[in-house]
């Protein structure tokens, strides 16, 4: 099971940078962001945030399934 790794270039904080994650990632990070009403880009600046020495590519995967981990921990039917 391979997935096509996509680059896309998004603004944080006034600076251009490029991120490399799987389909699947992408499609989750809009999902989150669709969910709390938030654009792609806001949701990445908060993870950039947060992610301290962290690549920003691996912390927007953690970020992605830790998000999955809490659903379903409170909505186990999911």
């Amino acid at each position: 099971m391979g997935f096509t790794i996509v680059k896309r270039s998004v603004s944080i904080a006034g600076h251009r940078t490029s991120i490399s994650l799987e389909e699947p990632f992408w499609q989750s990070l809009r999902e989150i962001a669709e969910r709390d009403k938030l654009s792609i880009q806001a949701l990445i600046g908060r993870i950039d945030a947060e992610r301290g020495e962290q690549n920003l590519s691996s912390a927007i995967r953690v970020f992605v399934l830790d998000d999955l981990r809490r659903r379903l921990s409170t909505d186990p039917a999911m």
